[in-house]
């Protein structure tokens, strides 16, 4: 009789995996969650081409597997990170003596474009500044939470599970906490501070909830902690208000306090600081865009174009 086929050969080892990401890495739960679908849908794949043993992988296969991923249609983002979680697994049970060998280890996906953010301008940050009326409480979260999105360039899960201990006023600094779980300083200007202490003072205490509450900065009408969908809709309601049709969302707020602290002139490897990347090859990004930006100030402004034009 033939022996039955190990359907979940790496189940094990993906479950340790994720433990170590947890435990060793600090990465969010969204983040794990993504690598466990990531790396169940790897294995199936192997399972399919009757790959049943770690030894039996090779580096041919996750290439097949990617590229089989390019047919399905997904987006390369996501691929990117389907690549990255089986070179990370890989990686590890190398290291964990699982293995001999790292079959991932010279395996890369490179996005054959890679697709430019979108921004705000700054004329179209006022407007959207100027159409929030600030005389509720509710009107006095949104100044705050818009003043601090653009303010301090953070991710909006950041600024979620932004907490009053973390507000430094008088030193004009906020602690944000990132990827990975990872605290850093970031400094906040006079406007934003002024927005964030009227918020504290006249809009907080209408909407706080003694018994749910807690120190969440950012709280709903209810008293709880504003919503990722909270916070995209209120965005949006003054995006639509001041008339802008771009699409943004609360991470366009973070595209571009990066984009105009360089545009500005600001030092590279501050903002990287600043927003907390890891790389500065993710922060390099932006370097693109105000690239873009320096096309259209030669286009419009450099004499010899307007002539021609």
């Amino acid at each position: 009789m033939q022996a039955a086929k190990p359907r979940n050969f790496l189940a094990e080892l993906i479950s340790e995996f994720l433990s170590y990401l947890a435990a060793e890495r600090n990465l969010a739960k969204n983040t794990i969650s993504a690598y466990d679908r990531d790396l169940m849908h790897y294995q199936s794949w192997l399972l399919s081409i009757e790959i049943f043993q770690l030894k039996k992988i090779e580096r041919n296969h996750i290439l097949q597997f990617l590229n089989a991923l390019e047919k399905l249609h997904l987006t390369e983002a996501s691929i990117a990170r389907k690549c990255s979680a089986i070179r990370m697994f890989h990686r590890y049970i190398l290291t964990e003596n699982y293995c001999d060998t790292d079959p991932a280890d010279l395996v890369s996906y490179k996005r054959k474009k890679q697709s430019l953010p979108d921004v705000l301008d700054i004329a179209e940050i006022e407007a959207v500044i100027d159409s929030i009326d600030a005389s509720s409480p509710l009107g006095l979260r949104d100044l705050a939470l818009v003043e601090f999105l653009y303010g301090t360039g953070c991710r909006i899960s950041e600024a979620l599970d932004f907490e009053r201990a973390d507000f430094y006023a008088e030193d004009h600094f906020v602690r944000l906490t990132g990827k990975g779980r990872k605290s850093r300083l970031v400094p906040v200007g006079e406007v934003a501070i002024l927005a964030m202490l009227n918020y504290l003072r006249f809009g907080r205490p209408a909407l706080a909830n003694p018994l749910i509450s807690q120190d969440v900065f950012f709280l709903n009408n209810r008293g709880r902690k504003l919503s990722r969908m909270g916070a995209w809709k209120i965005i949006r309601k003054y995006l639509d208000a001041a008339h802008i049709e771009k699409h943004a969302s609360p991470h366009t707020f973070r595209h571009s306090f990066a984009t105009h602290l360089l545009e500005g002139g600001a030092d590279l490897r501050a903002v990287q600081e600043m927003l907390g990347h890891a790389n500065i090859s993710t922060t390099q990004l932006y370097t693109h865009i105000d690239r873009s930006y320096l096309h259209t100030v030669i286009r419009d402004f450099h004499p010899l174009e307007q002539r021609r034009k």
